[in-house]
């Protein structure tokens, strides 16, 4: 494989990866055109040849594309849009997309599906307390079990601590029976679908059995010290000041913390985010930042970041406020 210039031709090691590579009836092909409307690319066998402004960009975007196809990736249009943002970024998507979190048994391995998730699971590796702020389907919580759990493979910590607190989102459950774990599992129930993924149904429910994996509401973990844990407090736009601040002074010796949350999703009552001017506060304290996740992260149906860019532009203009609370920026 190599690449020339003044314009950019890639060889690809085998007219077998062609087929997976233009996509059925060229349709990725038709994608990188559109992508790169200023540069002419031209076909012949299993060569491809780049003319124009961003040549070497399109010459790497292909070595990269032809990069995964060798390791075994498969590639679709949603696959393609993120591997042209990471290139146009000068990052390499084959080091992002085939770099394995965590793998369970014969199940496939996590991986980051973007630049920005690579960048929040490296933040959680280097630091002690990581803040994980973007919309949803950006894979905060997800991510962040996966990380999670690799700690409790690699014998890092000894249990893992699931925590959230139990806003409803806009309407009122009423009492719920049961015991704690039936009343806290709605709230919850985002982490635990992610656990049972990383783990399977039985692993999980072991893990709760011996208290290696801990599921407890907000509330619950005043007056404690979280030693060798890894600690998850999710939905924390929905904390208030006093809670995250009570939150974060809980963590002990050879702990972890991730933090995750969407400031466009308020749900408190009052509007008293504990994230809200968080960051202004914290930055500069050694073990400790924060990650910033953008639309282009989401890695749900592609409507999700459409709607999420969408109220980004609008400003949230559309969404209604509690009475008396006004709009915070």
């Amino acid at each position: 494989m190599s690449v020339s210039t003044p314009n950019s031709t890639v060889i690809v090691p085998g007219a077998h990866l062609m087929a997976a590579l233009l996509g059925e009836r060229d349709e990725l092909l038709r994608q990188v055109e559109r992508a790169f409307a200023q540069t002419k690319i031209l076909v012949r066998g299993n060569e491809i040849t780049a003319a124009g402004p961003e040549s070497d960009l399109v010459g790497r975007l292909f070595l990269e594309l032809s990069e995964l196809l060798q390791r075994g990736e498969s590639l679709d249009l949603v696959i393609l849009g993120r591997v042209i943002d990471m290139v146009r970024s000068d990052v390499s998507p084959s080091s992002v997309l085939t770099a394995d979190i965590v793998r369970v048994g014969q199940s496939r391995p996590v991986r980051a599906k973007t630049a920005g998730q690579r960048r929040y699971v490296d933040a959680i590796a280097e630091h002690v307390i990581t803040f994980a702020l973007g919309p949803a389907g950006t894979g905060k919580s997800w991510l962040a079990v996966a990380m999670a759990v690799q700690a409790l493979q690699s014998k890092s910590v000894q249990r893992i601590i699931l925590t959230r607190p139990a806003v409803e989102a806009g309407e009122r459950l009423g009492f719920l029976p049961g015991d704690l774990m039936a009343k806290i599992d709605p709230y919850l129930r985002p982490l635990f679908d992610a656990l049972h993924d990383m783990v399977g149904a039985d692993n999980a429910q072991k893990y709760l059995e011996r208290g290696v994996v801990e599921v407890a509401p907000l509330a619950f973990m005043r007056g404690r010290t979280l030693n060798n844990s890894f600690i998850i407090l999710d939905e924390a736009q929905n904390t208030t000041p006093e809670q995250m601040k009570m939150f974060l002074t809980r963590i002990g010796f050879g702990s972890k913390i991730v933090v995750t949350g969407d400031t466009t999703q308020v749900d408190v009552p009052d509007g008293r985010s504990g994230l809200a001017g968080l960051e202004r506060v914290l930055t500069g304290i050694d073990g400790l930042t924060f990650v910033h996740l953008e639309y282009t992260d989401v890695v749900r149906h592609k409507i999700v970041a459409d709607i999420v860019a969408a109220y980004e532009t609008n400003g949230d203009k559309g969404a209604a406020r509690p009475r008396g609370v006004k709009r915070r920026d």
